[in-house]
């Protein structure tokens, strides 16, 4: 039988809920595209509720504990005393999520010599050292497209929050004030601003599609380029490089994958190729940024405004300066992990473990790292190589936290 660890996110600090805002979900049917939504034979949770946070247990114990598999699930991740560590030494399948990654660095897997599975409940697997990984013959898989639409309406929001300078005008309401100068001296339409995305993926052309109708001019630089239909229905303007499309955009958006390409792409020397007073936004991973850089940018005024979910590492530590920058409208990881996210990524989780138990072949769409090479999404998305580099320093916050 299997020790399957399952790494999530703490409760709320007033506890677990007991109920929820709304009764319900709204139906979806499926994905742009045709990809279908998650098929496990069954579930054992009320889709809605909190399932990514340690009491949720992602809706697994009943099922995993019915075949006999051990589960064991924490959020203490970091650090050589972490809960983590504790488990790996055998650990068959290790279940994490990005926005409380359990980094399974080369160190780590090379101290889990049971481990088979390296599973992410959502999207994007860069906590994984994929190298490592395909050298050791372990597979990668996670649940693509389950939060794909949650994480673009997060980037429209967070594009509208900076542009308009919501957050600052919400403080003084909170400060009893009525500012309105104060308010409005950073704020200004979205209507005719040019705004990029580089990739244009599932994410980066969900969001496309929600600015369309704010009248922007849509831009996008991507390597694998969008039919020639998609870019006349919305009237996109592609870009060789990532450079050229910088220069011409009031805001740019990151949604593609970390991985050794594209650590740091965002840095000292590229920012110098942004407008003046461009925004940037960036749900992706925040290791695609130099972290320092983009404080220094909101401080000269190169950049007008950052806004983001995303850190690195994850938690980050209490004096990140992303935290004290100014202009900036950053939250925890957040935006794929919506309720309804929740649903479809426990769900996705467990068609996976279903599979993996059942001897059945994981969907390609799923895989990032099968047989001892990238697989499926992962030969699409990622190369070969290491990004979890630093991820120690997430220790810190640990640290911090519990002093």
């Amino acid at each position: 039988m299997a020790k399957v660890v399952c790494v999530l996110y703490d409760d709320p600090v007033t506890g677990y809920p007991t109920s929820y805002a709304r009764d319900d979900l709204p139906k979806i049917e499926g994905y742009a595209g045709g990809q279908t939504l998650p098929t496990p034979k069954a579930i054992d949770f009320q889709p809605g509720t909190l399932l990514g946070s340690v009491s949720g247990e992602l809706g697994l114990r009943r099922y995993l504990e019915s075949l006999g598999h051990e589960l064991v699930v924490t959020s203490d991740k970091d650090g050589p005393d972490s809960r983590l560590e504790q488990e790996l030494a055998d650990a068959e399948i290790v279940i994490s999520q990005p926005f409380w990654p359990a980094y399974l660095t080369a160190e780590r897997i090379a101290k889990a010599p049971k481990l088979k599975l390296a599973l992410t409940a959502g999207i994007g697997s860069d906590h994984v050292d994929l190298q490592a990984a395909m050298n050791r013959g372990i597979t990668v898989a996670e649940v693509t497209y389950c939060n794909s639409i949650s994480v673009a309406e997060h980037v429209v929001m967070m594009i509208l929050g900076l542009v308009r300078n919501y957050i600052p005008s919400h403080q003084w309401v909170l400060k009893g004030g009525w500012n309105i100068a104060d308010c409005v001296a950073r704020s200004y339409d979205v209507e005719g601003m040019h705004v990029g995305t580089v990739a244009a993926g599932r994410i980066g052309l969900a969001v496309l599609r929600r600015l369309k109708p704010f009248d922007m001019h849509l831009h996008y630089t991507d390597r694998h380029r969008l039919p020639e239909s998609v870019e006349r229905e919305l009237g996109l303007t592609w870009h060789a490089t990532r450079e050229e499309m910088f220069e011409v955009c009031d805001v740019v958006t990151l949604n593609c994958p970390l991985h050794p390409e594209t650590e740091h792409m965002i840095n000292e020397e590229t920012l110098k190729r942004f407008k003046r007073g461009a925004y940037l936004v960036n749900t992706a991973r925040g290791k695609l940024c130099d972290r320092d850089a983009i404080a220094r940018a909101l401080e000269s005024g190169r950049l007008a405004g950052y806004a983001g979910d995303v850190w690195f590492p994850q938690p980050a530590p209490q004096d990140h300066p992303w935290r004290t920058m100014p202009h900036h409208g950053m939250t925890p990881h957040i935006s794929g992990t919506s309720l309804s996210a929740q649903t479809r990524y426990a769900a996705g989780t467990r068609e996976i473990l279903e599979c993996w138990f059942e001897g059945r072949p994981i969907r390609d769409e799923y895989l990032i790292v099968d047989g001892g090479k990238l697989a499926g999404a992962g030969a699409h998305s990622y190369s070969a190589g290491n990004a979890t580099g630093g991820s120690e320093e997430a220790a810190r916050f640990k640290a911090a936290v519990t002093a």
